[in-house]
């Protein structure tokens, strides 16, 4: 028994039986759901052996609280011991600039793309709140990357909060920025072209840009449709 009775119709189901009256039947390509994540995870145990997942956790908790003592000075840290250690995850909350600023979780995670940063988990384990859990592939590079990303991030929403740019209308608002957009003859934005693009240095000889600007990713979470195309269409 993996379940109560009351929560068996959504249980996944097998593809050649007949599906209990309201149940979700089948949900991936194997029989009751994937078949691929406990020989993954037994595979990832297997290799990497008692040392190396003892040092994969030192490296994971030692990165962690590398970010949390950078950005301790411009983020609020949740969850952090007396003496400001946390555990494998950095926990930012930036919940007051809503207030100050009119910005959100979301607002600095679609801001990241301009950074050619992949947005953290938002809103988990607190509700807007955003959660980096650098992992132990992550090189210290790579970490000083992020950090200078979320320095510079927080000098734009200091920006808003001393009325240098609207509320409405400011990098973070209107990110991510295409090229499409930076590139376009007309710019009604109250910062400059440069700001949208190159917030920091680096991103001058290595950028990524961004398929796409801002969208209501909520409209879209609410209002599911699937195109299936022909393979010729292809």
């Amino acid at each position: 028994m993996v379940a109560k009775a009351h929560l068996a119709p959504f249980l996944p189901g097998h593809p050649l039986k007949e599906p209990a009256p309201g149940a979700v039947g089948p949900v991936a390509a194997a029989p009751y759901g994937s078949a691929g994540i406990l020989p993954i995870s037994w595979a990832f145990l297997a290799l990497m052996g008692g040392r190396g997942l003892t040092e994969a956790a030192r490296v994971a908790v030692l990165s962690a609280n590398y970010v949390a003592k950078r950005l301790a000075p411009h983020f609020p840290i949740l969850y952090a011991g007396e003496t400001g250690g946390v555990a494998h995850e950095c926990i930012l909350d930036p919940r007051a600039f809503k207030n100050t600023a009119g910005v959100t979780a979301e607002d600095i995670a679609k801001r990241l793309v301009d950074f050619g940063i992949h947005a953290p988990t938002m809103s988990f384990p607190v509700a807007g709140t955003l959660m980096f859990e650098p992992t132990e592939s992550e090189n210290k590079a790579e970490l000083d990357r992020f950090i200078e990303a979320m320095i510079e991030l927080r000098a734009e929403i200091r920006a808003i909060e001393e009325g240098r740019w609207p509320r409405d209308d400011n990098p973070l608002k209107a990110a991510p920025h295409t090229a499409r957009a930076v590139s376009a003859d007309e710019w009604k934005h109250p910062y400059p072209r440069s700001v949208a693009a190159y917030p920091v240095r680096p991103l001058d000889l290595n950028k990524y840009w961004s398929p796409v600007g801002r969208v209501d990713n909520a409209y879209g979470d609410r209002h599911l449709f699937c195109i299936c195309p022909a393979p010729a269409e292809g």
